[in-house]
């Protein structure tokens, strides 16, 4: 039997209800160590051979206790030692020749995970005495900015690039439970019951810096290319600095920006695109969108990516994503609703749809149309948002 037929066969016992000991013990005596890809080629088959999701997400929250650590007890009294630990000793070589360049998406996605640490060790000491101070909570709240950019930036890229699945399929699902948790956590009223909530929170926390580390980060070092990695930095500037750590220059990356930014000014056509409304030099265009007060996507016909308008956006649109599947830039549990309505929109039983939310304190409207042609064509969708606090002060005048 092969090492990953092996592994497989590790987390169907799990699933299937057996003790972690049991099946651990199995392991230590047929396996000196595992390889960090072949847990995420394992969790992969599984998937394709029609192992429901949810049961693949619960397994990726024991299979670091079965393969890193002693006992589940042990694991969770010493996560954080062992993690830091065991990253050292396994890290693959390219991994840890980016993490030491500064400004590089790892090594700053790394001091992250580090400075995450020093909280996640507050986290538990206040558990542990019984009363959790609100800023405490939310210090860690700023770990759904950290999530965020693995989702937008990350994940989807693995995905539809390199074909490894597995993190988004399994780990971006994990981010956005522990996510939910901590933001219904900060408005629960502090017993028992909340504290042993926080205290799993915390713990799935500390798992997921370990996957990161083991499996996330190396398999993104050994397959996205330089240049990959430069347009990362780039869209990463969107992001807001979280857990205290601050964002490096990244002079290779910087030097390469402005470099193609001199070449895209020197390529662009002096040229006018002509329509019915009159016509327009493409700088002329590009200023007017980017202009507007909106955050405007286009998705085209067959679904892909096309055009995001530039400046800071509430909900961030990475250039990675451009000529990339609009599916794979929504985690899991949203895509069927956006395969829905796209659809309606392709069949044309549906035009518009408007929806309403509170995102960072702020009212947004943010509208999906379909996009059709002078022959009634579907053509594409578009999405608007726009911050209507705007309208909110003037009708309360």
């Amino acid at each position: 039997m092969d090492r990953i037929a092996q592994i497989k066969g590790y987390l169907k016992r799990l699933g299937e209800g057996e003790a972690l000991e049991s099946v651990r013990k199995d392991f230590v005596e047929e396996f000196k160590d595992v390889d960090a890809a072949e847990i995420m080629q394992a969790e992969q088959q599984l998937l394709k051979e029609g192992t429901p999701l949810e049961k693949v997400q619960k397994l990726c929250d024991v299979h670091a206790a079965l393969f890193h650590g002693a006992t589940k007890e042990e694991q969770i009294a010493s996560a954080e030692k062992a993690a830091a630990e065991a990253v050292k000793k396994k890290k693959l070589a390219v991994t840890q020749q980016l993490i030491q360049i500064p400004g590089h998406p790892l090594e700053t996605l790394t001091r992250e995970n580090e400075a995450l640490e020093e909280i996640l060790a507050h986290c538990m000491e206040a558990a542990e005495s019984g009363e959790v101070r609100m800023s405490l909570l939310q210090e860690l709240r700023e770990v759904a900015i950290h999530y965020a950019k693995k989702g937008d930036l990350i994940y989807p890229h693995l995905k539809v690039k390199y074909g490894i699945s597995g993190p988004s399929d399994v780990m971006w699902t994990v981010d956005d439970e522990i996510r939910d948790e901590l933001a219904a956590l900060a408005t629960g009223k502090q017993d028992e019951v909340w504290i042993s909530r926080f205290i799993a929170v915390v713990k799935r926390v500390e798992e997921m810096i370990y996957k990161e580390a083991n499996i996330l980060f190396p398999n993104c070092a050994l397959n996205f290319t330089e240049e990959e990695w430069y347009g990362i930095y780039q869209d990463a500037k969107d992001y807001a600095d979280c857990l205290g750590v601050n964002g490096r220059r990244w002079d290779k990356a910087e030097d390469f920006a402005q470099d193609q930014g001199t070449r895209a000014g020197n390529a662009q056509a002096d040229g006018e695109i002509k329509m019915a409304g009159g016509h327009l030099t493409v700088g002329q265009l590009e200023a007017m969108l980017n202009t507007i007060p909106l955050e405007i996507s286009f998705v085209d016909a067959d679904n892909i990516n096309r055009y995001f308008n530039e400046g800071p956006k509430v909900f961030k649109r990475p250039g990675m994503a451009i000529d990339r599947e609009v599916f794979t830039c929504h985690p899991p549990k949203i895509e069927k609703q956006v395969r829905r309505i796209i659809g309606e929109f392709r069949d044309g039983t549906l035009d518009k749809v408007p929806v309403w939310m509170e995102k960072n304190g702020r009212t947004m409207l943010v509208t999906y149309m379909a996009v059709r042609d002078r022959h009634n064509r579907y053509i594409g969708t578009m999405e608007i948002v726009q911050n209507m606090e705007f309208a909110k002060e003037y009708f309360e005048k």
